[in-house]
């Protein structure tokens, strides 16, 4: 762990400097690709040793199955290989060398990897394969319309900026950055066939990539003197459950829950920070003009904190991960792609048996959470007061929900996991089963007529928010206030 932090703030040193004298206007793509890889692999190697290997040989058989199978299949190839080879890593760093020992171990950057060789799978099959008509529009935006060299394929993987913690991010914004081609905002003409780009200025990464660091030190604080006094562990010790009341551990259950995520969000800002001192993750200004450095961005602190759904949660937990699972798998699904998208979840984090508990039991909240947003929400959204008492509550449950259902993530294994269900009598397991069997899965037919057009706040989701917030853009270019811009990526999610 302690590599771990020392390469990632070499790494957002590597990145100033690589912003600074490697800028796009200095120097060549084939030398930006190349300095990145090589910084990548070597922090891989400083921080894993010849573990990280693994990150070559998966990314390069992974390449060479793309050239040999073609565009039409090498996608579920690829899917296959990459998804069993992370597998296969784990089964041994887990079952053979070190069943519990929570370490930023060699499998952590893999999935990133996995990540992005099946996503560019997918993408290459898009653009090179299918028909465009065929294409969703946000399919047809991350299309890839040529193979990429395997420089390209291995800078995209391995570059320094995201080896360690990521975050994912799509192809064509990593060459696009790469390459130095000044960020578009794209106008479509009104019979959608043209598009008109426009050019803008480099803008200054530094304001939020201090921001960003002043949240991992707030998050690295309170996870070294907080989380420690609440370890999850707590729930099930004997003493606790016998003497405490039920309001005590709902209220401790939610607190050690709460605790356990600021190594996560110092872990992920950070990553976000390193990629916005190279000059990467700009998505363009809101609406008063000010700078957005958030598009490789994997969480967002507040609405997780006060989240009022299951949804809101996860939508703003992991962000890349979620657009991932939705990409590859839940867009593509022939049938239940809610449980197709959280089965694949638990089998990318990994082998441990709590994450198939957790991932389970997510299933059933998940559907439980719908039912009874759709069939009861929108009696509660007319007056101000009641909509806020509604917030307040829905905030709680889903607060409790959250909790219960991750403790088998922390916890790892299946006899402290069904202790602490057990010791809940399986409360939430049995009540949401209730609730999708008695709550029809779509919305009454009073509610769907009466308050199609009522969108909550803070539930909406990650690319719901873009797109309302797409017509606020502005710049402050005098060339730019004429018109009003949006990316290709706004443009296909409005649809």
């Amino acid at each position: 762990q302690v590599n771990f932090v020392v390469c990632q703030l070499f790494a957002l040193l590597a990145a100033i400097w690589f912003r600074t004298y490697l800028h796009s206007s200095k120097t060549s793509p084939f030398i930006r690709h190349v300095v990145a890889t090589l910084l990548g692999l070597y922090l891989a190697l400083f921080c894993f040793g010849w573990y990280a290997l693994h990150f070559v040989i998966q990314s390069g058989i992974s390449y060479y199955i793309m050239i040999i199978i073609g565009v039409e299949n090498m996608h579920k190839y690829c899917f296959v290989f990459a998804l069993g080879y992370l597998t296969v890593c784990q089964i041994t760093r887990v079952y053979i060398f070190d069943y519990g020992q929570y370490s930023a171990d060699f499998s952590g950057p893999m999935m990133i990897i996995t990540q992005k060789i099946t996503s560019l799978a997918f993408e290459i099959h898009d653009g090179m394969f299918r028909k465009n008509e065929d294409l969703t529009p946000s399919q047809r935006c991350l299309a890839v319309r040529r193979m990429p060299s395997l420089l390209e394929y291995l800078s995209y993987n391995c570059n320094f900026m995201g080896i360690l913690a990521g975050p994912l991010c799509s192809y064509k914004d990593y060459i696009t950055f790469i390459e130095g081609r000044s960020y578009q905002l794209q106008q479509s003409e009104a019979n959608g066939k043209e598009d008109t780009k426009y050019e803008q200025t480099d803008p200054s990464p530094n304001i939020a990539v201090a921001q960003k660091l002043l949240i991992c030190g707030l998050s690295l604080l309170f996870h070294m003197t907080i989380t420690k006094t609440l370890p999850v562990e707590y729930n099930i010790d004997d003493n606790f459950r016998a003497t405490a009341s039920w309001p005590v551990r709902v209220f401790y259950l939610y607190m050690s829950l709460m605790a356990a995520r600021p190594k996560y969000y110092f872990a992920w800002t950070l990553a976000d920070a390193i990629n916005n001192a190279a000059g990467f993750g700009f998505r363009g200004y809101d609406k008063n003009g000010a700078t957005r450095w958030d598009l490789v961005s994997n969480l967002r602190i507040q609405q997780i904190e006060f989240s009022t759904s299951f949804k809101m949660f996860l939508d703003n937990w992991n962000i890349q991960t979620a657009l991932w699972l939705k990409r590859v798998c839940y867009e593509r699904a022939t049938f239940s792609p809610t449980i197709q998208t959280f089965i694949l979840s638990a089998i990318w984090h990994g082998v441990y048996p709590g994450y198939y508990i957790t991932f389970l039991t997510g299933i059933l909240m998940t559907l439980a959470a719908r039912a009874i947003r759709n069939n009861i929400r929108h009696y509660f959204v007319e007056s101000p007061t009641v909509k806020l008492c509604y917030d307040i509550v829905t905030w709680m449950a889903t607060q409790v929900a959250i909790s219960y259902t991750v403790v088998p993530f922390v916890l790892l294994s299946v006899k402290p996991s069904f202790t602490f269900y057990s010791s809940c009598y399986f409360c939430l397991h049995i009540a949401s089963i209730l609730v999708v069997l008695v709550f029809p899965s779509k919305r009454t037919q009073k509610g769907s007529k009466k308050h199609e057009n009522i969108q909550p706040v803070r539930s909406r989701t990650l690319e719901e928010e873009n797109v309302l917030q797409k017509n606020s853009y502005s710049t402050t270019n005098n060339s730019f206030n004429q018109k009003q811009e949006i990316t290709c990526r706004y443009q296909a999610l409005k649809q």
